[in-house]
């Protein structure tokens, strides 16, 4: 990926890694997780990655597992999931095969 040359390329780069994680986690999940729980489902996992993120900045350490960036990607996934599960997209769309 090249070095972006404006903020607005900068924003289509991430949001291409946040394609990314949604269709690779979705890959292994499919929908039923998000189904089964909702919404509320959806926050109480964004809240276990905010604890998560507090925890290690306020601690000053270094994650043993997903780094600091990929929690805020999944944390950014789960915000588009609302929005599409809201939209009523999430539950009547499926992913475009390839």
């Amino acid at each position: 990926m090249q070095k972006p040359k404006t903020l607005d390329e900068a924003f289509e780069n991430v949001n291409r890694e946040l394609l990314a994680m949604f269709l690779k986690k979705h890959k292994d999940y499919g929908k039923g997780n998000i189904l089964d729980t909702g919404e509320l489902g959806i926050v109480f996992r964004v809240s276990d990655k905010l604890n998560r993120l507090k925890h290690l900045l306020i601690n000053r350490q270094h994650p043993t597992n997903e780094s600091l960036e990929e929690t805020w990607i999944d944390i950014a996934v789960y915000a588009v999931i609302a929005v599409l599960l809201r939209r009523s997209h999430f539950k009547k769309l499926e992913v475009k095969e390839k």
